[in-house]
């Protein structure tokens, strides 16, 4: 029998080495090393400061893992203006600089230490970048997006050593010390200006089954009622890759609305049992941390949109008071014919968001089984059609014309069935 592959998963890979050490050795080999020490607990405690883990050093090396992309990225940013501040009054032939590299891969995880072409493709963009510098992957741009004030330069596509694929690399715009601190968004987070019209930020809703396995259900609700009350045009809703930053974390509401520039922040919690369910929701206001209502909605599984409905209703009504009545109709989604249909929906979108190859795979069979036990439900068609656009975002590759042909057939599909649902627009 073969072996159980290793575990793997997706993490941001930072990766610093400094630039030109064994130069500097020969000049005076105990100050350098007091300097790099010196440099190595900076680096480690600004890893420990944004929530990563320092995973190994290599002689001048410092390899860690962050969960979160835009705290890797973070993380490189402050380290180089805090070294460029140590440099700026030293001689040339006397400063330690490290070059930086920051990617976003699969990692294999053993004995405490993590492996894989992830971790080999940020140790190929540290040697891209230049000393004092920051290069990352094609994968961390996307990912990070806009928020960080930082610019990017592209670099094209890159042949590294050991790694099968061009990696498309981009070099950080970072210009002195000074603007660094204040170009970078602090660990605090800057306060967002909040939108005229009502605004609201949907967080995760937690997993109380007995099942840790339905965690998937629990997601899927808070996404629907993050669909539904996007269809609200006098209402500005945070997209759903926002809120989820926030899964799993002890959270302060008054600094969630700051980050993310809301008025109102709504948690709740679903609780799966057989063919029972249980909603509970409360909404807040962001500004005072002030408790606006809770509730909680009971019924049998089939009901869910029901209750979906009813929770979106709720929050209209108390944000929204003389919301006409025709707008809130507006927004019920189509639902699908088939509670299965819904529920491997719900599931193929778990594995989706997992962002790894493997379990792109895993989802996009999961909605073509959703198609066939519904060839009604457009929300199948269009996450089928997006698993196509993932496997070019996770593995840097072009579609083969068969594959494209499929993802532009899907996401037509979806719109013919039904062309008024924000998820597929």
């Amino acid at each position: 029998m073969a072996p159980e592959p290793l575990p793997r998963r997706l993490a941001a890979i930072f990766y610093a080495d400094v630039a030109g050490y064994s130069r500097l050795t020969g000049t005076d080999e105990d100050a350098t090393h007091r300097a790099l020490s010196a440099h190595l607990d900076l680096i480690s405690n600004a890893v420990a400061a944004h929530r990563g883990r320092v995973m190994h050093y290599a002689g001048d090396a410092v390899l860690a893992r962050f969960d979160a992309v835009v705290d890797a990225l973070r993380c490189a940013v402050e380290v180089q203006g805090e070294l460029a501040l140590r440099n700026r009054d030293l001689p040339e032939e006397r400063r330690l600089e490290f070059r930086i590299g920051v990617n976003l891969g699969d990692v294999i995880e053993d004995r405490g230490d993590i492996y894989g072409d992830g971790v080999n493709v940020s140790a190929r963009l540290e040697a891209l970048a230049d000393p004092g510098g920051i290069c990352i992957s094609e994968a961390v741009r996307s990912a990070v997006g806009s928020r960080l004030k930082l610019g990017y330069e592209y670099l094209g596509e890159k042949q590294v050593k050991n790694i099968a694929e061009p990696v498309k690399a981009f070099r950080v715009l970072i210009d002195g010390a000074a603007e660094m601190k204040t170009e970078m968004v602090s660990p605090e987070s800057p306060t967002l200006e909040r939108p005229d019209k009502p605004s609201i930020a949907v967080l995760p809703f937690e997993n109380l089954s007995a099942d840790p396995e339905q965690e998937y259900f629990a997601d899927g609700v808070t996404e629907d009622i993050i669909t539904a009350l996007s269809s609200v045009q006098s209402f500005f809703v945070i997209a759903r890759n926002s809120t989820f930053s926030y899964k799993g974390k002890a959270v302060d509401v008054k600094r969630v609305g700051r980050e993310l520039g809301v008025h109102y922040v709504m948690e709740g919690s679903v609780r799966k049992a057989g063919q029972r369910v249980r909603v509970t929701a409360q909404l807040l206001d962001a500004v005072t941390g002030q408790h606006i209502w809770a509730d909680r909605y009971d019924g049998a599984l089939d009901d869910i949109f029901d209750l979906q409905d009813q929770i979106t209703a709720t929050v209209v009504g108390a944000i929204e008071p003389y919301l006409n009545r025709a707008e809130f109709e507006r927004i019920k989604q189509k639902r699908p014919d088939s509670l299965d249909a819904y529920n491997l929906t719900l599931r193929g979108l778990q594995a989706m968001n997992e962002l790894n190859p493997h379990s792109t795979a895993r989802a996009l069979q999961l909605f073509y089984k959703a198609i066939e036990a519904d060839p009604n439900y457009a929300r199948a068609y269009v996450c089928a059609s997006w698993c196509y656009r993932r496997h070019v975002q996770l593995r840097g590759m072009t579609l083969a014309k068969k594959d494209k042909d499929e993802c532009i057939r899907l996401a037509n599909t979806s719109l013919k069935v039904d062309d008024t649902d924000p998820y597929i627009l």
